[in-house]
């Protein structure tokens, strides 16, 4: 828990008594490898906040391949948070790629801290432009040649380098596995 506070508190200062109604209002959820946090044609309706563990968001193209548009590991929000905010209908699933660990928000709870607590929609606010500009910077330049996607991703992902399986990186840089393992050995 005292992770996620330090997260919060980058964004705004609360006292103890409202640090302790946000941590009444979370639970904690374990989630294996390959389950999803959320999936497309369903609302999403949780935030999480990452303890242990990679997730991703990835979505289906109209040729129906599956495409990995990011990647969330510890110490981040994990949301689909505007069809979470909106009440719709997500296209995007937010899969776990290892074991992990996160503690939750509940729509309802995630609300509740908004009519209770003075300023958290500020704090709300800067969490999420957070959360949403680190999905879209880490995102590879596909007019980038693959190599230089690979070196963007390894600066961007130091740590998921050897945690998150190749196909999915692969996916991420618009490669093929097989393009990807090449640009890897070249490397070394």
């Amino acid at each position: 828990m005292k992770e996620l506070i330090n997260y919060i508190l980058q964004f705004g200062s609360l006292n103890q008594q409202q640090l302790a109604f946000i941590e009444k209002m979370t639970s904690e959820i374990e989630l294996q490898k390959d389950e999803y946090f959320s999936e497309a044609g369903k609302i999403p309706n949780q935030v999480g906040f990452v303890l242990e563990g990679v997730i991703r968001g990835c979505y289906y193209n109209n040729k129906g391949e599956e495409i990995t548009r990011c990647f969330i590991n510890e110490n981040s929000l994990v949301v689909d948070y505007i069809n979470f905010e909106t009440n719709t209908i997500s296209s995007e699933y937010l899969q776990a790629l290892t074991p992990c660990r996160l503690i939750v928000f509940s729509k309802q709870d995630w609300e509740e801290l908004s009519h209770t607590i003075t300023g958290w929609d500020n704090i709300k606010n800067k969490m999420v432009q957070k959360c949403l500009f680190q999905k879209s910077r880490k995102n590879p330049v596909i007019s980038q040649d693959a190599t230089t996607r690979y070196l963007e991703f390894m600066k961007n992902y130091p740590s998921l380098v050897n945690r998150v399986p190749l196909v999915y990186i692969a996916s991420y840089l618009g490669v093929t596995q097989q393009s990807l393992s090449r640009i890897r050995k070249n490397i070394r």
